[in-house]
């Protein structure tokens, strides 16, 4: 069988960390291309992960102008998300983009409609999803254990973790701080879990409080406070059309020692679930018997999942089923269609928070 041939574009990272180690894991493709401004970058990259004869490049436009290029990656700061995308699959190359989706609800839009223009298959890299604690509690849901979910709370909150490296803390080349970077990650998940895409009003506030500050006990050392051009917490108030509320709350650096990301926390009419360490455990509780019940479901057993006798973590699962909706057409994930909603709700609550009123969505 033809191997589908993949370009990467961003080799830095969240390349090395996350996607290169999961394409390498995917027997159906080969990595023949690599590109990044920085050519050193590229050249490590294609070393390690790609073909003997991976080109490199340091312009993405040569790289998606190789016609046997199948699948592109879009690996790079925020800022260009959308138009490397976009180019991408006019070029006639399947997409996979990592999260955020873009900066702006109008980029994200322009992503989405070029997929459908172009008849690709674009994805977005919300490996969370993936996580046995997601999945299951998604199997909750979709079972009707939960009931009606009218409240739900999307945590992605760190005491003293600002990424210190890459361009994190630069708001022209990210959009944002916590919330566009971890926050983008719960909101998704919660949004998944729910099932529901359509948010009626929105209110924000976004905090500039501990980025200016030294000595700051860092995980990842110091920032510069002169380079901490964004938010250090964000939160944000979101009602749906259906009535239901989501309450966001996102943070780098805040003082609190209630911490923990990728998780969320639904509440319905019939049961609740929340997520614990970092969304590797997840309670649910009900009422039984007339009794207030609390289950905790052994993720471990069963829980880890395999693909032909290889262990995979979220980040394989996630590039599996890109590559399987691909190759055999099944469903994905995540859809853009999804994800461009994500988008709109974080730029409305960075909205809300210049403008101190609420975004209502008209449509």
């Amino acid at each position: 069988m033809k191997k589908l041939r993949v370009g990467i574009v961003g080799c830095g990272g969240i390349a090395i960390g996350k996607h290169l180690p999961a394409l390498k894991n995917i027997d159906e493709v080969e990595m023949v291309a690599f590109c990044d401004i920085i050519e050193e970058k590229a050249q490590k990259a294609a070393k390690e992960y790609g073909t003997e004869d991976a080109k490199v490049y340091t312009d993405y436009k040569e790289l998606i102008a190789d016609k046997t290029i199948d699948v592109v990656h879009v690996l790079t700061p925020n800022k260009e998300h959308s138009f490397i995308t976009v180019d991408s699959l006019h070029a006639g190359k399947h997409v996979m983009c990592e999260k955020p989706m873009a900066k702006t609800y109008i980029e994200a839009k322009e992503m989405v409609d070029a997929a459908k223009e172009t008849g690709k298959i674009l994805t977005v890299g919300y490996q969370n999803r993936c996580s046995p604690a997601s999945l299951y509690a998604k199997e909750m849901v979709d079972a009707g254990e939960l009931g009606e979910i009218y409240y739900a709370k999307a945590h992605a909150v760190r005491r003293r973790a600002v990424p210190t490296w890459g361009v994190f803390l630069n708001e022209d080349e990210q959009g944002g701080g916590p919330l566009i970077d971890i926050g983008t990650h719960a909101l998704d998940m919660t949004l998944w879990e729910m099932d529901n895409y359509k948010p009626k009003m929105v209110v924000g506030t976004v905090y500039k409080k501990l980025g200016d500050q030294t000595n700051t006990a860092n995980a990842w050392g110091d920032w510069d406070p002169k380079e901490f051009t964004v938010e250090d917490s964000a939160f944000g108030f979101i009602t749906m059309e259906n009535g239901a509320t989501i309450t966001l709350e996102a943070s780098w650096a805040l003082n609190t020692l209630d911490v923990g990301e990728a998780m969320t926390t639904l509440c319905g009419t019939k049961g609740g679930i929340d997520m614990l360490d970092g969304g590797t455990k997840l309670r649910f509780n009900t009422v039984k018997h007339n009794k207030q019940v609390t289950e905790t479901p052994d993720l471990s057993a069963g829980g880890v999942a395999f693909y032909d006798g290889k262990k995979m973590s979220n980040s394989d699962m996630e590039c599996r089923n890109f590559y399987d909706a691909i190759l055999k057409g099944t469903e994905l994930r995540v859809k853009p269609e999804q994800a461009v909603v994500v988008t709109r709700i974080l730029e409305a609550i960075y909205e809300s928070a210049k403008t101190g009123k609420p975004v209502y969505f008209n449509d």
